[in-house]
């Protein structure tokens, strides 16, 4: 019988598991396995939950579009896991990339354009760097977890993340973060509906019509700048005050290198 040959380990995808902004700590989990750790043991050396840890692994594979953990059945423990070549590629390939974007970062240390978090592309239009000042779960017990950020004019976002995402980015007060949020999930308007949180005020830069909705980007309060949608046709004009309001659910929050 013949014996099939197994396919050799590819980086056509496995860069894609670096693209999150939030890989290190589950690349953290990752090394631990490579260590010769179990899951739990990973887990808790990285301090986030069992949960979190398999959902790291599961995160990173997704992107990479190869396995990178093998579960094992059986055994003095009853069974775990080992990483396989990819995941031992990937790690590699994260140790380059880290020695080189240390090198180049240090051409530009102390400057606007070393701090510009060049590390990320997403398609949000919105993102503002933020420092956490809470962290807790909206209900005893509940997965979800509200987390509160101040933006640098001082008004007040709120965030509503599972409990194993808040784990993976290792949020705490006074971390430094970005706030993402889709252009289209944020609602301008000339008047605030009175909620504080979850609120930015800003100026009036620039206004572009629309059918049914108008695009209005603001120059926030404290700096930097928020885009969203006001209903057509909006009554505002450049330089007018005017506030931005997103939910919870819509904001994202990303780890600053």
């Amino acid at each position: 019988m013949a014996t099939r040959k197994s396919t050799p380990p590819t980086l056509t995808d496995l860069p894609q598991a670096l693209a999150d902004a939030s890989a290190d700590k589950r690349l953290d989990v990752l090394r631990h396995v490579a260590a010769g750790c179990s899951i739990s043991q990973a887990a808790r050396q990285v301090g986030i939950s069992y949960k979190a840890a398999w959902q790291a692994i599961d995160t990173l594979s997704n992107l990479g579009g190869v396995p990178l953990v093998e579960r094992t059945v059986g055994g003095v423990g009853g069974g775990g896991a080992r990483i396989t070549a990819q995941g031992l590629q990937l790690l590699s390939l994260a140790a380059e990339m880290a020695r080189a974007r240390q090198q180049v970062l240090a051409r530009f240390a102390g400057g606007a354009i070393g701090e510009a978090g060049l590390g990320l592309r997403t398609s949000m239009r919105n993102q503002l760097r933020c420092r956490v000042l809470r962290c807790a779960p909206q209900t005893r017990g509940d997965p979800t977890v509200e987390v509160t950020l101040a933006t640098p004019g001082g008004a007040q976002l709120v965030s509503s993340i599972t409990q194993e995402s808040a784990d993976l980015l290792g949020l705490k007060p006074g971390l430094a973060v970005l706030a993402l949020c889709k252009a289209t999930a944020v609602t301008v308007s000339l008047a605030s509906s009175g909620a504080a949180a979850g609120v930015l005020h800003g100026d009036i830069e620039r206004c572009s019509p629309g059918t049914r909705q108008d695009e209005v980007v603001l120059a926030l309060l404290g700096g930097g700048h928020w885009v969203g949608f006001a209903r057509h046709p909006f009554k505002g004009r450049v330089g007018d005050a005017a506030v931005a309001e997103l939910l919870p659910a819509a904001l994202v929050i990303g780890l600053a290198d």
